[in-house]
């Protein structure tokens, strides 16, 4: 990409509100691009993201300076763009509360064409087409209420279990993506340790010394799945039945796909099977008729399309993190019973090396 002065001008006229000439631009992070790539005079080659730009410009007959940043995409935090622009976004907030800090100006974007656009104030937003549908919630509650799945129920869970095991064959080869991914369910604020961390200190239900007790061992199977890179494939991120809209039959569209695009495809596994349990105690206090029957296609049929078996050595941990989640206080009214059969679960899947969905009952046992 080239950097053009007269672009440049253009920006800053319109962020100062007055003219801008732009005079210079000069390469921070090494040495100048040799003459023969037939650049235009004036103009500057980021050489690769993350390298600094020295800006000279004149704005009402006095000469500044100013330094352009961009950030180089690392297996820091920084593999997606999303990580890259909440970064910048993050200095332009708090640069200018620290004394003695060199001052930030503002934060945008630099699009394709070498334009830059301000988005230095206000919150980001996101515009979506609207989706006509009934969220697939619905239809597990009406299941609740009436103890009985029709032919149709069935068909939906079959064909949510076909669309993982298509979009799970999109696979990448990137381990450092796969550990990003692992690091974000068990360490970040929407993961495994936000959940732990937003639960009451003084909850009777799962005191602060068990929580302490599945995190610590958590821990372990975080790093036993980090031997597992090649598991990588296309995810959903938060694949649940309240972001599941079903219009006529087995046609559906998907919201807020989460956490990145690439991970563990127990990631999206576990965030819709566990609903089928949790929707089944809060009628029965176990897993029964209907949602038994859900269960087992959805299982029977994502493992016949796949062939992972892997997948049972490596969804206890996210099968846990789901079951934190709609055990919470703070996310889900349910009675206590639900909720103690939820962390029984949780206890027995920290010491189970191979999962078995057909023997649940044992779990909450």
């Amino acid at each position: 990409m080239e950097l053009e002065p007269a672009l440049l001008s253009a920006y800053f006229s319109q962020h100062f509100g007055a003219p801008v000439e732009v005079l210079e631009l000069a390469s921070l992070g090494g040495s100048p691009p040799p003459p023969d790539e037939g650049l235009r005079p004036g103009t500057l080659k980021i050489l690769g993201y993350g390298e600094p730009v020295l800006i000279r410009y004149r704005l009402n007959g006095e000469e500044r300076r100013a330094v352009l940043h961009t950030m180089a995409a690392n297996q820091f935090g920084h593999e997606r763009r999303a990580d890259r622009a909440a970064n910048m976004i993050l200095s332009y907030d708090c640069f200018n509360d620290l004394p003695r800090h060199v001052r930030a100006l503002d934060v945008g974007v630099l699009d394709p064409g070498g334009r830059l656009r301000s988005i230095g104030a206000g919150e980001v937003f996101l515009l979506t087409d609207y989706a006509e549908g009934q969220i697939y919630a619905e239809d597990l509650q009406r299941m609740v209420a009436t103890g009985t799945a029709s032919e149709e129920d069935l068909a939906r869970a079959r064909a949510l279990a076909l669309y993982l095991s298509e979009i799970h064959q999109v696979r990448r080869d990137e381990a450092a993506l796969y550990r990003r991914h692992l690091r974000d369910v068990f360490g970040s604020g929407e993961g495994i340790a936000g959940l732990i961390d937003s639960y009451p200190p003084d909850y009777a239900l799962a005191p602060s010394a068990w929580l302490e007790r599945v995190e610590t061992r958590l821990v372990a199977w975080r790093n036993r799945l980090k031997a597992h890179p090649e598991r990588l494939t296309q995810i959903h991120g938060d694949f649940h039945p309240f972001n599941v809209l079903f219009s006529t039959g087995t046609a559906f569209t998907l919201l807020d796909r989460s956490r990145g695009p690439w991970g563990e495809p127990a990631d999206d596994v576990s965030a819709m099977a566990i609903n089928y349990l949790f929707f089944s105690l809060q009628r029965s206090g176990a897993l029964v008729s209907p949602f038994d029957e859900l269960w087992t296609l959805f299982w029977q049929t994502y493992l016949a399309h796949t062939g992972d078996e892997i997948l049972l050595r490596v969804v206890q941990p996210f099968l846990i993190w789901r079951a934190l989640v709609i055990a919470s206080p703070l996310w889900y009214h349910v009675a206590d019973d639900v909720r103690r059969s939820l962390f029984r679960f949780i206890e027995r899947l920290l010491d189970t090396p191979i999962f078995d969905p057909w023997e649940v009952g044992a779990y909450l046992r």
